[in-house]
This record gives C-alpha cells, structure tokens and sequence, in this order.
C-alpha cells in the first residue's frame, strides 16, 4: 500500500513515515501542497494524509482540487484545529477523516486502515452474475433472461448467499446461520420451503435450472 503524507513539519513527517514503514506501508512526502497536487498527478496512492496548514496551497484546497479532478482516492484531514467547525469544513470539502494534532500515531495508522478497508468494500463489484441471472446489489434487483424477478428481501438474501458460493455445495445449517443469523433448529423446514419458493421464482419457465437439491448435503446454484 502506499500512502501519500502532505505535511510540512520535518519531525512530524519523519515519525509518521517511519511509522507507516515498520507495518509495511510506503510513504511519498509531499512538504507543500502543490507538491502534494503533482505528486497525485504523477502516480497512484492508496490513501492520503494532508495536513491543513500547508505552504504554496493550503490543505483545505488541495483537497478540493483532488476531489474536483475525480480522485476518490481516500483522505485523513490532520490539523492542529480541534472545533466542531474545523471537523465539519474538513469533511465537507472532501476529507474522509479528521485527526486532530497533536495525535497517536497508532489511531492514525489505525483510521487509515479503516478507510482503506471502507474503500475495498466499496470498489467490489455491485453487480453478481451467473449464466443469465443478473443481481444489482444497490438497487437490489433481479433479472433473468432480461426479465425482472420480484423477491422479498430475505429471498434476496437467499439467492446472493447462492450466488457468492457458486458451485459449492451449501448446507441448511449455513443458510440458517449466514442468511437468518440464528442457529438452525433441525426440526424445523424454513429452509426448504424458502428455497422451494426461491427456485419457483428463478428457475420457472426457464430450461436451464439453477439452483438444485444435493440430498443429504444442502442446494448448490451453479
């Protein structure tokens, strides 16, 4: 991973640098805030930590720049201003994050992998496909063959734990636990009769079938 630190202090960009370093990151300092601005310009970061008070173009604005070019690359806003309102102007020009000076150096490193982590489950794929069933998980719809399919929300849930374990076999227990989170009690049919209803939906009408029975094991899509 590597980290972009636009901050003019020599110790404080030394400590944070040598920090970053020991678990594994690599740091390019910018120490002004054009320097920051052509350093994105010149090559791709992970994240980013700028601080407010910067010579040449102040944080603030080198932000607001970046956000207004289209880098969505993510930010923790450093400034030696605590208020309310230093917070929410950070924020609200583009800033992720908001860590006041003078800090831990572990919480920083810390909200930067939060961020980073925040970043990758959004940049996963939205849309799950399988032969001509489509899943847009924003909207929260379902297509097959183009055509739309309604389903309850716990019927979505259903089918995309289905999908996400395309071509292995899961169990009625896992579907109890990951779809209904509560332990399964093996008196009971919930499970089949879901599934029953969730194949009528998907598979009906159409000669390719999905989602089928494993006797003895559970129901596998694939």
């Amino acid at each position: 991973m590597k980290i972009l630190l636009v901050e003019d202090d020599d110790k404080t960009a030394r400590f944070v640098e040598r920090a970053f370093a020991d678990v594994g990151y690599v740091v390019v300092r910018a120490a002004d805030g054009l320097e920051g601005l052509h350093a994105v310009q010149r090559e791709s970061f992970d994240a980013a930590i700028v601080d407010v008070m910067l010579p040449k173009l102040d944080g603030l604005s080198l932000i607001e720049q970046l956000r207004s070019r289209g880098q969505h690359l993510p930010i923790i806003v450093l400034s030696a201003r605590d208020s309310v309102e230093s917070k929410i102007k950070g924020l609200e020009v583009g800033g992720d994050d908001y860590l006041a000076k003078p800090f831990s150096v572990t919480e920083l490193i810390a909200r930067v992998q939060a961020l980073l982590r925040r970043a990758s489950r959004e940049a996963e794929a939205t849309t799950l496909t399988v032969e001509d069933l489509v899943m847009d998980l924003k909207t929260r719809k379902v297509f097959r063959g183009g055509e739309r399919i309604l389903l309850q929300p716990l019927e979505f849930q259903l089918l995309e734990y289905l999908v996400r374990n395309r071509g292995r076999v899961v169990s009625k227990t896992g579907i109890m636990e990951h779809v209904w989170e509560y332990d399964f009690d093996p008196g009971t049919n919930v499970v089949e009769s879901r599934v029953c209803r969730l194949r009528e939906k998907i598979d009906k009408g159409f000669e390719r079938k999905l989602i089928r029975t494993v006797r003895g094991f559970g129901y596998v899509l694939d």
